[in-house]
């Protein structure tokens, strides 16, 4: 096992429940506007995730008006 393993295994974090494509999610987002910063939240649809470990990333469709 090399270095970057090690520290990937040391930055995991063990709260974050598992989901799959498919599954409902609510995801709230930091969004920086000039100097100020707000906490953004909206409810989608998962529908790809891709990678492993900290280089893993999904992708979440938004529901709006319940379409």
């Amino acid at each position: 096992m090399n270095r970057t393993d090690l520290i990937d295994q040391a930055s995991l974090r063990d709260d974050i429940p598992d989901f799959q494509a498919g599954d409902t999610l609510k995801v709230h987002v930091r969004v920086v506007e000039g100097n100020k910063q707000r906490i953004q939240v909206f409810q989608g649809v998962v529908i790809a995730r891709s990678g492993g470990g900290l280089q893993e990333t999904f992708t979440v469709r938004k529901l709006s008006y319940g379409v």
